[in-house]
């Protein structure tokens, strides 16, 4: 199909935009609804989603490997308690394979723009080859942590050397013999720090706030382990059912942070257990209480600060120079090399600043977020009918497995549409005040955790709102999305008629 200017124009019922665990979660539960008409749009050269992108040696899931995974797509022969990026991709592979997911993507396209078309009940999408594509649903699944967090330092521009960031990791360069800088000490860089130290001449790892870090379950599973999982559901049921419930435990000293003092003697311990110089240790140990900022998990972290060619660096960086890092005291550091370990953006507000999508009456996604970005239950946002999202705000977890979250909120968008389709409608939308009281439900709730506790995290907007973390546990959730409420939306028709659901 085209139109008079040989723009091509494509139809389908569900766009999913994103190829990462959510969009890849929604497709198959589509297919085992019996649902095809839906084109699953992703803007890199495969599926993958953050185990596409973050290859750097080392990477791996701080969540258990049985509850990282699909309940309804299960890996029964993970190797190890906690699975490590390959094996994670690999398995993300054998999804695609499985479910026949490659005839329904269109890969290497990228969505520019999405515009609401109220007389139609679609959206419109302009993607990156000039065409575009109109659909009555989007789906948001591209996920919160795509866009890298590169911080401008004074005199980069200078600098000679290599330079790349922990999520485009440089496999070809040889980090044999090289002087290296790594700045940040997040998720990422407390894994591949301990992995390229060996390598490294010298390495500088440049902290600006120190990080709590807990050991890490290493265990492999049993060759009978795995073939029980695999011969009997309810094991591996079970077993999932436990890690589930042993996650959802650590809520408590969340909610209730006078008890999280407890946790955070264990892990002091723990520091000064692994690192022998009481000075470094002092250094890595954190000002503000555990759990306001990402808890990481690691036993290999701490240790490669016992190296002699590992320096921790807590100065501030002044500017480089050509082949040069120096910080405020005016100490040089000559350097070869120099990574960014400093996360994502999280905010939306600033990684989808170029992306325009235009709801009812003209309203744009970042103009309604401009003060923060809210949705009802992470899914919906109000003036944007049959836009939903998965791992939207308010919904990104700090104790349990997101994939949990994704299932949740994939069953409920089903819930949506089959409710639309129903009532004969062509639209559904959360009622402003509905999406109101529920994010004065959520503000109030994270009052009191340890999130509020002063510190600065990736968890919050400038002001301190925090727009990113599900403030309680995570069966309330389900509970609460389990069974659609009809009253909570409005009804749309091509007609421009609006009624009650």
């Amino acid at each position: 199909m085209e139109n008079t200017e040989n723009q091509k124009i494509g139809k389908t019922q569900i766009a999913i935009i994103g190829g990462g665990f959510g969009g890849i979660a929604m497709a198959i539960r589509l297919l085992q609804n019996s649902i095809q008409d839906f084109t699953i749009l992703e803007k890199a050269n495969d599926f993958g989603g953050t185990w596409r992108e973050n290859r750097y040696p080392g990477a791996a899931c701080d969540v258990q490997s049985h509850m990282y995974s699909l309940s309804f797509a299960p890996k029964t022969d993970w190797t190890k308690r906690y699975a490590e990026a390959p094996e994670i991709f690999d398995y993300i592979q054998g999804l695609i394979s499985e479910f026949k997911l490659a005839q329904y993507a269109r890969l290497q396209c990228e969505v520019l723009s999405a515009v609401y078309l109220e007389d139609e009940c679609q959206w419109q999408l302009t993607l990156n080859d000039q065409s575009t594509l109109i659909a009555q649903y989007v789906i948001f699944a591209s996920g919160p942590l795509h866009v890298p967090q590169i911080p401008h330092i004074s005199g980069i521009e200078n600098f000679k050397g290599k330079v790349f960031h922990s999520s485009q990791w440089d496999h070809d360069y040889d980090l044999h013999g090289k002087t290296v800088a790594s700045i940040g000490t997040g998720g990422s860089a407390i894994q591949y720090i301990p992995e390229i130290a060996p390598q490294t001449e010298r390495l500088y790892v440049f902290q600006r706030t120190a990080a709590w870090v807990i050991p890490r379950d290493e265990r492999l599973y049993k060759d009978l382990e795995k073939k029980l999982f695999a011969k009997f559901d309810w094991f591996r049921k079970l077993h999932r059912a436990r890690l589930y419930w042993s996650n959802e435990s650590r809520v408590v000293p969340i909610v209730k942070p006078l008890t999280m003092k407890y946790a955070q003697k264990l892990a002091e311990v723990f520091i000064r257990y692994q690192v022998k110089d009481k000075t470094i240790a002092k250094k890595l140990t954190p000002d503000y209480i555990m759990g306001c900022k990402r808890i990481l998990v690691s036993n290999k972290y701490f240790p490669a600060f016992n190296r002699k060619n590992v320096e921790l660096v807590t100065d501030g960086i002044q500017e480089l120079t050509a082949d040069s890092i120096i910080t405020q005291d005016g100490k040089i550091r000559k350097i070869d090399c120099l990574i960014y370990g400093t996360g994502f953006i999280t905010d939306p507000r600033i990684y989808l600043k170029s992306f325009n999508c235009t709801g009812l009456n003209g309203l744009e996604l970042k103009d309604a977020w401009k003060d923060g970005a809210e949705s009802f239950y992470g899914i919906s946002t109000k003036g944007f009918p049959n836009l939903f999202q998965l791992l939207g705000p308010n919904t990104v977890l700090a104790h349990n497995s997101v994939v949990f979250m994704i299932e949740s909120q994939v069953e409920y968008i089903l819930q949506m549409m089959d409710l639309v389709a129903r009532t004969h409608s062509q639209a559904i939308a959360v009622k402003g005040h509905v999406q109101d009281q529920f994010n004065q439900q959520v503000q109030t709730m994270m009052g009191g955790t340890v999130w509020q506790s002063g510190c600065v995290s990736w968890y919050q907007q400038d002001g301190g709102k925090n727009f990113a973390l599900w403030p309680t546990y995570t069966w309330k959730y389900w509970l609460n999305t389990k069974k659609l409420n009809p009253a909570d939306y409005l009804l749309l028709t091509k007609s421009k008629g609006t009624r009650a659901a």
